[in-house]
């Protein structure tokens, strides 16, 4: 019932756990770019972004020129939305 544990089984166990770190790494890794780069903006980060005020960021709600949501109190912009009128009114100019 005592096995004595060779060299090879801790350099395969070695092996396997650092495969399990890598995969976990790599999970959490991409899970933060998500966060980095989230679908939706506060509105203070779309004017900090765009570089308007925030009666700008009113009036593209308000005339519905990209989607928002409310939550809680605070609006969330869709930045898809932001980033294509925006680059479609620079194609104009």
């Amino acid at each position: 019932m005592s096995e004595a544990v060779t060299k090879e089984d801790l350099r395969q166990f070695g092996l396997l756990l650092l495969d399990k770190i890598r995969i976990i790494m790599r999970e959490i890794g991409s899970s933060q770019t998500e966060l980095a780069n989230p679908e939706w903006l506060k509105s203070k980060a779309v004017r900090k972004l765009l570089d308007i005020s925030a009666g700008s960021v009113q009036n593209l709600r308000m005339t519905q020129k990209v989607r928002f949501k409310k939550v809680l109190g605070s609006y969330y912009y869709n930045k898809e939305d932001l980033l294509k009128l925006f680059k479609d009114e620079s194609n104009q100019n």
